[in-house]
């Protein structure tokens, strides 16, 4: 049988959207859940790489903060320099993953505990943001920025391009960890870093690997961000980097590393975009939203150490 942290999630899914369908007949609309699932996509690419980092015992809390750069890089090079849109998203890109790189390098090189380096990566990317957009919103970006923010039918509802490519990301993540040796490797060096490296698999590659996968992720995240607004938002991000934290602890991935399903992330990120659109559908201050969230993941950190404890 599956264990309660696998289950655990969807379950709560379930039991989230059966509770807001009593409350509003507009949360079963397809509208509804198209707009829930535009709202995550962000938060839900992030937790993609955050995961990647957390099945390692690692942990980044400057994911958003580098999504945000990545961000505001690809769009002054399209909107400032006239670069095509293909080339500005590019460089985006090069910038979020040298991040990454640099997060990897420091935590496998000089062995510096990954709370620390992102902690000072998050305050350099928020500090090179403001001053590379002078703290300025860039507007009046290329078509080519923001195809992902564009909409196609399914029926009578409105579906963005870019849900479905966090939706493909999950599916091509989950693959590739369930079904390659590297993706098993990223298990093993959660679980145990010393009996993984006595094995002969080289651990700091998969590190180095998770953290600039991670870095991708974020730049990818970036790119549908200033697809959804339109904008390359120099104040984006500042919330992100815990909404991706709290989606992946909500989908049972364990912060001790080695254990969860990437799927269980967007389980995660759902849930917590279900509790804030039910609850705004119902009127509920956003302040009740945000003290629900932070129940929601002791529940879940709770959980997963009550299991491991259980295992023993």
């Amino acid at each position: 049988m599956p264990s309660l942290g696998t289950l655990g999630p969807l379950i709560a899914l379930v039991l989230a959207c059966g509770f807001f369908a009593l409350q509003s007949e507009q949360f079963l609309s397809g509208a509804n859940f198209s707009l829930i699932l535009q709202q995550v996509m962000v938060v839900g690419l992030i937790a993609i790489g955050q995961t990647l980092i957390i099945l390692t015992a690692g942990i980044d809390l400057s994911c958003g903060m580098v999504m945000a750069l990545g961000g505001v890089v690809m769009t002054k090079m399209a909107h400032d320099h006239g670069l095509h849109p293909i080339v500005a998203i590019g460089i985006g890109f090069a910038v979020t993953a040298g991040f990454g790189l640099i997060n990897g390098l420091l935590v496998t090189r000089i062995k510096l505990p990954s709370f620390i380096v992102t902690l000072g990566t998050m305050n350099i990317a928020f500090a090179l943001t403001q001053l590379y957009s002078q703290s300025q919103t860039i507007t009046d970006l290329p078509a080519g920025m923001t195809l992902l923010g564009n909409t196609f039918a399914i029926g009578q509802t409105q579906v963005a391009y870019g849900t479905v490519v966090m939706l493909a990301m999950y599916a091509l993540s989950w693959l590739w960890l369930r079904d390659t040796a590297t993706g098993r490797h990223i298990y093993a060096v959660g679980n145990n870093p010393e009996a993984t490296r006595l094995t002969g698999i080289a651990t700091h590659k998969v590190l180095l690997l998770v953290y600039v996968l991670a870095g991708l992720c974020y730049g990818l995240a970036a790119l549908l961000s200033v697809a959804r607004t339109g904008v390359g938002d120099p104040n984006a991000g500042q919330t992100e980097n815990l909404d991706a934290i709290t989606a992946v602890v909500l989908g049972g991935t364990s912060l001790f590393g080695g254990r969860g399903i990437i799927i269980g992330s967007l389980i995660g990120a759902l849930i917590v975009g279900v509790f804030r659109n039910g609850l705004t559908l119902m009127g509920v201050s956003s302040v009740y939203q945000i003290l629900i969230t932070g129940i929601l993941v002791i529940l879940a950190v709770a959980t997963d150490q009550l299991s491991r404890k259980g295992g023993r």
